[in-house]
């Protein structure tokens, strides 16, 4: 009885593995990135355009950032010992004629409207505690002005480091569901008939992660970037106030 079972069953089985087979070679399933493409519903090929897009945003801002942190820092590092011997030497004029020649730097765009305000309050002959409180409300305006211009962009790549996964997810659903269409269209559950939809889930995967991982990796970079700006500015603000104060204190 048992072996007439075991016959019976393989009776079954064998023929459903063979058409399995059979099946999936009928029609052969390319793994080429314009294969691929040609396997995806309309469905699938809208996240993959998706994707791309928020892949070269991501990019632009990645380069745009780079450049100007780039620029920032090699002009900040000629810009820091010339405007120091300048202030030793009391010339106020010529300090802010060099920070105004370095304009992508950022303690340059601090340091100008610092010592702008403190020229124009020396011009009016007002007090010397007003002159310098107006010139630290005048750094802490550019800081926060130059703060917001060196995040420019990278909120962008926090949402497309955050939400790329999503979208691509949405594409492993629909190719799940058209492989199940297929089966159910075919009524037959061989490679070929599920290949295109299982193709297209995996590749929209894969896509997703590759657009979130380095938005991701860029971002925390660029923050960790702007946090070092941000420090350079505040110790350059807090040099400058007690060079206002020192310098009002010999009047």
């Amino acid at each position: 009885m048992v072996f007439a079972a075991l016959a019976t069953k393989a009776s079954i089985l064998v023929p459903a593995t063979l058409a399995f087979f059979q099946d999936a070679g009928e029609q052969a399933v390319g793994w080429d990135p314009v294969s691929l493409w040609r396997q995806m519903g309309w469905m699938g090929r809208s996240v993959v355009i998706i994707l791309f897009v928020m892949s070269a945003w991501s990019i632009g801002v990645m380069i745009d950032r780079y450049i100007a942190f780039n620029a920032a820092r090699k002009q900040s590092r000629a810009f820091a010992p010339a405007v120091a011997g300048a202030l030793r030497d009391g010339k106020i004029e010529e300090a802010i004629r060099i920070a105004e020649r370095n304009k992508k730097s950022h303690l340059a765009k601090v340091v100008t409207a610092g010592l702008q305000e403190f020229k124009a309050h020396s011009d009016s002959n007002e007090i010397s505690g007003e002159q310098v409180e107006a010139s630290r409300r005048a750094l802490e305006r550019a800081e926060a002005i130059v703060h917001a211009e060196l995040k420019r962009g990278l909120s962008s790549l926090a949402t497309i480091g955050s939400t790329a996964p999503f979208v691509g997810l949405l594409g492993t659903v629909v190719g799940i569901l058209t492989a199940f269409k297929k089966i159910q269209e075919t009524k037959a559950a061989g490679l070929a008939s599920v290949a295109g939809g299982i193709s297209e889930a995996l590749v929209t995967t894969a896509v997703g992660l590759f657009v979130a991982i380095p938005a991701v990796m860029m971002f925390n970079y660029f923050t960790g970037k702007v946090e070092a700006f941000d420090v350079e500015m505040d110790n350059s603000s807090s040099e400058l106030v007690d060079y206002f104060i020192k310098r009002t204190g010999r009047k």
